[in-house]
């Protein structure tokens, strides 16, 4: 059952395409800003907070582009919704941005945002492009 509404964000980010890839793609780079510790096997993703953790299936990845991944729970139930973290670079300005795309309950929406745009502000820091 879907009922989780589809949004992206966009959140313009000072740093190389390369260096933000690894951040948003390996288990070490994704438990410095994502959350406290993340593991894999293959393509199964485990990320653990203080006293929680939540599967997640990595659907594609595209090297120096994009990640996809989709909660287990999601999958159980049966859902298509996933949340895709890809990197854009203007042509021209060539600045650097992560666009979000993820899906939540309509009532759930901001909280959802504002929960990317902490995690977003953590990797920012972790960056040293806050």
């Amino acid at each position: 059952m879907d009922d989780k509404i589809r949004f992206d964000i966009e959140f313009p980010i000072h740093a190389s395409p390369q260096l933000l890839f690894q951040y948003i793609s390996t288990p070490s780079g994704l438990s410095e800003w994502f959350s406290d510790n993340v593991n894999s096997r293959g393509e199964l993703f485990t990320f653990i907070w203080d006293d929680s953790e939540e599967q997640a299936k990595l659907l594609s990845k595209k090297s120096g582009e994009r990640v996809k991944f989709r909660w287990l729970n999601d999958e159980e139930e049966g859902a298509s919704c996933y949340f895709e973290i890809r990197i854009q670079v203007d042509e021209i300005t060539k600045d650097v941005s992560l666009m979000i795309t993820d899906f939540a309950e309509e009532d759930e929406i901001d909280e959802a945002k504002m929960l990317w745009e902490n995690q977003i502000s953590d990797l920012k820091h972790v960056l040293g492009s806050a």
